[in-house]
This record gives C-alpha cells, sequence and structure tokens, in this order.
C-alpha cells in the first residue's frame, strides 16, 4: 500500500543545509536548478531558502566541455569553485566550495546530502559521513550509459518510519569491491559520448530537481525515487511503499517495543 511521507517540520522554519558532492556531469547539471529553488523558496515565504557546500577534487578538462555544465574558459579551474563562484554572483547566493572529496573519517552535519558521484566507494563515505553526523536525507543520483537512478532516503536510526536510502535497497552501490579501475582519461569529447548519453546527467538532474521541489513545494511525497532508462524513453517511480521495497529485498526494522511484544 502506497504511503505518503512528509517532510520534516523543521525544514519549513530555517534554511535548508545540503551538502552536494560530486559538481562533475550530473552535479554541474544540478546545482542550477538547485539555486533555482533556493530562489523559489524564498519567494514563496520560507525563511531561509538553502545553504549549500559543494565538494569535489576534480579540474575541468577539454572532454568536459559541452558534456558537462562548462566552457572553453573553464578547462583547468576546479569544478566546485567554479561553479559556486558561479552561482552566487548570478544568484546572489552565499554558497561555499570545497576543493576535496568526502573521506571515510569526515562528518557531515546537514539535512540534505546530494550524491553525484560515480563509485561505490564514494557513496559509502557519504553515507558514512552522513550517519556520523546529524543524519537526514540522502539523496543519490547515480547513472550509467544511458540509463541511471534517483532516490532520496533517509540517514539516522532514530528517525521513524525512514525512507530507505540507496544502500538499503541496493548493496552493491555501496560496496567498493565492484568498483573497477578506470584511470584513463578520454581522449576526445567523442571519445567520452561513446561512452554515455550525452542526455543522462540532465535528466538525472531533472529527476532530482522535481523530487526535492515537490517534497519542498507540498511538504509530501508519494515517492522517493525515480529509475531512467533513455534508450526506451521510460521513468519508473519507486513509490512509498513497503511491498515495493520488498522486492529489492528490504524490510523495515519494527520499532523496540514491537519487537519485544513479539518475543513474548
Amino acid at each position: 500500500m502506497t504511503m505518503t511521507h512528509h517532510i520534516p517540520d523543521s525544514m519549513l522554519e530555517y534554511a535548508w543545509r545540503v551538502v552536494v558532492v560530486g559538481a562533475g556531469g550530473t552535479g554541474s547539471a544540478l546545482l542550477p536548478n538547485l539555486a533555482r529553488l533556493h530562489h523559489a523558496m524564498l519567494e514563496l515565504g520560507h525563511p531561509g531558502g538553502i545553504e549549500c557546500i559543494v565538494f569535489d577534487d576534480d579540474t575541468v578538462s577539454e572532454t568536459n566541455v559541452g558534456r558537462q555544465g562548462f566552457y572553453p574558459n573553464d578547462v583547468g579551474q576546479f569544478k566546485a569553485t567554479l561553479l559556486v563562484n558561479r552561482l552566487n554572483a548570478l544568484m546572489g547566493t552565499r554558497w561555499v566550495a570545497q576543493t576535496r572529496r568526502v573521506a571515510s573519517t569526515d562528518r557531515l552535519d546537514c539535512d540534505l546530502a546530494v550524491g553525484c558521484v560515480d563509485t561505490r566507494a564514494a557513496r559509502k563515505a557519504i553515507l558514512g559521513a552522513v550517519g556520523r553526523g546529524s543524519g537526514g536525507y540522502y539523496l543519490d543520483c547515480g547513472n550509467e550509459t544511458d540509463k541511471g537512478q534517483v532516490i532520496l532516503g533517509q540517514v539516522g536510526s532514530k528517525i521513524a518510519q525512514r525512507l530507505p536510502h540507496v544502500g538499503d535497497l541496493f548493496p552493491d552501490l555501496v560496496n567498493p569491491k565492484g568498483d573497477t579501475v578506470d584511470t584513463a582519461p578520454s581522449c576526445s569529447m567523442a571519445d567520452a559520448l561513446r561512452k554515455q548519453s550525452l542526455i543522462i546527467n540532465q535528466a538525472i538532474g531533472v529527476q532530482a530537481f522535481n523530487l526535492l521541489w515537490t517534497l519542498f513545494r507540498t511538504g509530501t511525497l508519494k515517492y522517493s525515487g525515480v529509475f531512467v532508462n533513455l534508450e526506451a524513453g521510460r521513468t519508473n517511480p519507486l513509490p512509498v511503499d513497503p511491498a515495493a521495497w520488498a522486492r529489492f529485498g528490504y524490510q523495515p526494522k519494527q520499532p523496540a517495543a514491537r519487537r519485544r511484544a513479539k518475543k513474548k
């Protein structure tokens, strides 16, 4: 049975503390939309909009131009710093860039962490950092050649009836053993495009944007994820439904009181 997820009341009372990890393909597509969401929230009476920190240790390469949100004059500059400075100048935000990765020992105190990363190790590090921090939402944005997923979940043992995160539903996606070693850069944009659709990052970014907009605008969600298949021209939602989660092998943990009652 499909349920309805409600945004915590506190997220309507102060600025959302958002951490975006990854400013490459999907990150550079999502960040301008996140700035638009910030502006819309303020216009609709939210008291603080979005306060954002962006993590990425990579610099813009020639093969990023055209495929990601960068231009020829951007080559050689840090992606996080470049995008944050650009958005701060255009939108009047005061966002912050960190030119490093999120480490496995970090602690993230935020309401929402967004992962725009392409390795399992990076996902695991983000989830661990959010768990060591205050807990909150984790929005995973992942993609392959022309397919991908956007999954909004929650991290934290004290959250009642929490949404399962990507690691709950797809444990393999947070297992670093599944990462392949590919350190050779693409020699040209044409070579990069043979490996990945020109559209997939924007498609994933739009779905993530829509999830966050719906969560803010209505305060509720009836679905917490979307699977995108560009080859088939299809998107499939992931409903907020334990039966749907069970198809991925996930069973919500029962409250302690109910577990004790069953033991008796």
